[in-house]
This record gives structure tokens, sequence and C-alpha cells, in this order.
């Protein structure tokens, strides 16, 4: 008999088999990132054809087999549809899923990766932030998290700005992670080093940020 497993978690990825199948990718608090199989999921009938695609957030009803998980009802309580129906907010919201592919694992903690993605997104939704700081922060607190962030360069000058504003992403709480602006001198210099580290620390050529970058 299979074991039924209740998760919460994101959707990082949808990909279809067959006809009318896919098999999902989720981040999940309670055992990192899983793909599970979902039958049936992209007939028009069914009811998880909303709810299985990309960014969907909420509860995942799983069997685990002995080789792979069934996904078999879902609760969502977040499909962020604002980022879905703006063009911007989609290009960063994908590239946003796509890291946090590349950085957790199967069968591990991944709580801090999972409430990031989920305070990054709710972020992306908000026009009073930019969308380039949330980026910048996103991929740095990221960085920290992983282990991968070794701190403001000791090459050039940087301002106290930066210095403080790094600071402040590096040891700030989740809940308090965007409650800022910077000006946008100190936005491009934050870039810079963003930029510098992603190329230095991150191995995988990401489609998302391509496109993202190429868009926009």
């Amino acid at each position: 008999m299979q074991d039924i497993i209740n998760v919460t978690g994101i959707i990082l990825k949808a990909i279809p088999v067959g006809e009318y199948d896919r098999h999902v990718c989720i981040l999940t608090k309670e055992r990192g990132k899983i793909t599970a199989y979902v039958r049936g999921a992209r007939r028009t009938n069914s009811k998880l054809l909303g709810s299985t695609g990309p960014f969907s957030f909420g509860r995942f009803k799983l069997f685990a087999g002995r080789d792979s998980y069934s996904l078999s009802d879902a609760e969502i309580s977040n499909y962020f549809e604002q980022l879905r129906m703006d063009m911007e907010g989609a290009l960063y919201g994908s590239y946003f899923l796509e890291l946090m592919d590349y950085y957790t694992l199967e069968n591990s903690d991944e709580t801090m990766m999972l409430g990031l993605l989920y305070q990054s997104l709710r972020a992306l939704s908000k026009p009073s932030l930019s969308n380039r700081l949330v980026r910048y922060v996103f991929e740095l607190k990221a960085m920290v998290y992983n282990g991968d962030f070794p701190g403001v360069p000791l090459d050039r000058n940087y301002s106290e700005a930066l210095k403080y504003a790094v600071d402040f992403i590096v040891n700030s709480p989740l809940e308090k992670l965007y409650t800022f602006t910077l000006a946008d001198e100190v936005l491009m210099e934050l870039k810079g080093i963003m930029d510098n580290y992603r190329k230095s620390y991150i191995d995988r050529r990401l489609k998302s940020l391509e496109i993202l970058d190429e868009m926009l």
C-alpha cells in the first residue's frame, strides 16, 4: 500500500508527459525538492489543470511509490496570478523559480529557500519595489543560504550605503527583507557585485536569465 504524504510547497516547473499527463517539480518545506507524476493533469476537465502549473503555492497530497511520487490533490492558496498576467513580472518570477531549482536538493531542509522564494514572488507584485532590486536581493540571500556569499568584494571602494544594504540583506529575517529601497547609483553597485558572483558561483546556463536579460 502506498504511503500518503501531505506537503506544503511551490511548483518550480511542470513538464508535459504524453498526451495528458505532467511531471511537476515542487519545492517543499517537508522534503526539499521533489518530482511528482500527475496523471491526467492536462485534460480540460481535470481538477489539477490549473493547480499544477509553475508559481502555484499550497498544500499537495502525494502518494509515495517505491521510486517516485504521484500527486493526487492540491489546495492552492496563492497562484501569483498578478505575475502570470504581467510579462516583466513573469520573466523575473520564472528566473526565481529556475534559480531555486538550481540551488535546492531532494530530501534536504529547504525551509529557508522556500520562504525566500515565496517572499520574493510577493515582492515582485508590489509596485513600490523595483523588480531589479528584488532580483539582486533574492540572488544575494539565496547565495547566503547556500553558503556561497563571501561578502562585499575588496577590489574597489564601495559606498557606505552599499555596504549597509548588503549587511542588512545578509542579516535580516525574511519578513524584513523587502522593506527598503536603494538609490540608482547604489543599485548599480549591487548589480555589479551580483553579476560577478553569479558568474563565479553558478556553473549552469540559466535559460530564464538569458531571456530576462535579453528582453529587459
